[in-house]
């Protein structure tokens, strides 16, 4: 298959994985939560299997995926995804409704070590193709506000888990037929990302040296994934609690979040083109001095205010995404690096499914005041953290 239309495929991926892991987020929001006489702090605990799946699973994704197929694997990512997606749809209680969530974070976490591992397969410069990835992704976040907000005010939750997973089985059959179609074949393209490969597996590290970036990449990215989904999974109640005269409806509570988040999304553009060209230390630091300066803000604020620091610090929360997956893109074989992003993102997601039963107890109990305080806290702690990382250009890693 054509690394470009490899690369469509990757995008659409993550545009799914993002989207499904956060159609609940908002449909307990918006109607879940009244149709099953339930709280918000009381139902989305019943997300957290799907998260910690969504975390557990990556590491035997990236085994599987490095030991036989990464393109095998993104076609079981779409068929599975999807087929659990609708067998979600099916859901009468809060107890089926997670177990649906967590067949849907199983399948989910194949995505990340496999996916990312093939955006950046023979690539020397990372950081713009990682971060149009990442936009698809964020955009995935963007669409499940807006699109399970406007199924709900039309024809109900269960579709906005069904026509997702329809489009995703869809996408999985178009997947295959072209792996079947293309299987032999190679292009002038191909041969020439094969002897980047040849030349970016001659490669020595410093063992001292890796350690050190590892232990900061593993840091910032557990950290990073309780801030990514501290916002992300709780931003259309904020919207919800605190537009109230702005967001009437499901509807525009879902416009109003899809706005901030699609907006935000071209953040990792940006940083994705400046980390390919400028010190990566100096533009993560100033990452996440601005997520904890946002942060410290918001806890007060009300209406458009609000709105406008919300873009801000969404901006910058997704702008960090790429830079830790650049970082590991540098520093890693192409054999063994699916694993690499699987010990990533299991990290990470091991805390975001960590944050879900904590952004409920802390909701119940103080309202969001006092979570964007803590994130304002952990931002902080990101920041000091970075300014200990070596420099990590691709010209500066091998061991002299």
């Amino acid at each position: 298959m054509s690394s470009r239309i490899q690369f469509v495929f990757l995008n659409i991926g993550h545009f799914f994985n993002h989207l499904f892991m956060l159609i609940f987020a908002t449909a307990a929001a918006l109607t879940l939560s009244r149709e099953w006489g339930m709280s918000y702090a009381e139902l989305i605990p019943y997300a957290t299997p799907g998260f910690v799946a969504f975390g557990l699973c990556s590491v035997p994704a990236g085994w599987i995926a490095d030991k036989w197929s990464r393109k095998g694997m993104m076609f079981v990512f779409f068929i599975g995804i999807g087929l659990s997606s609708i067998f979600t749809a099916l859901s009468k209680s809060p107890v089926q409704i997670g177990i649906g969530l967590l067949a849907i974070g199983f399948f989910a976490a194949i995505y990340h070590p496999v996916g990312l591992a093939l955006v950046v397969e023979g690539r020397k410069n990372t950081g713009v193709p990682l971060a149009l990835n990442g936009i698809f992704g964020n955009m995935g976040v963007a669409c499940a506000a807006l699109l399970t907000g406007f199924l709900i005010d039309h024809t109900g939750w269960r579709s906005a888990f069904v026509w997702p997973g329809v489009v995703s089985i869809a996408t999985g059959i178009a997947y295959a037929t072209l792996l079947y179609v293309t299987r032999g074949k190679s292009t002038k393209e191909d041969h020439v990302r094969v002897d980047a490969k040849k030349v970016e597996e001659k490669q020595v590290f410093d063992k001292r040296f890796l350690t050190r970036v590892f232990a900061i990449i593993f840091f910032s990215t557990a950290v990073g994934g309780f801030v990514f989904q501290s916002t992300t999974f709780s931003l259309p109640k904020v919207f919800d609690e605190r537009l109230a005269e702005l967001a009437v409806s499901a509807t525009l509570v879902g416009w109003y979040a899809f706005i901030v988040f699609a907006v935000a999304a071209f953040g990792q553009l940006v940083v994705g083109y400046l980390v390919d060209r400028y010190s990566i230390r100096l533009v993560f630091a100033l990452v996440a001095l601005l997520q904890a300066i946002l942060f410290a803000v918001m806890p007060s604020l009300t209406g458009w205010a609000a709105l406008c620091v919300s873009m801000g610090f969404m901006l910058v929360v997704f702008g960090q995404i790429p830079i830790n997956d650049v970082l590991i893109s540098r520093i890693t074989r192409s054999e063994w690096r699916s694993r690499v992003y699987g010990f990533r993102y299991i990290s990470t997601f091991s805390v975001m499914a960590a944050s879900v039963p904590l952004i409920a107890w802390i909701h119940s109990r103080w309202g969001f005041e006092k979570l964007f305080t803590v994130l304002s806290v952990v931002a902080t702690c990101v920041f000091l953290a970075v300014l200990m990382l070596p420099r990590v250009d691709s010209t500066d890693i091998h061991s002299k």
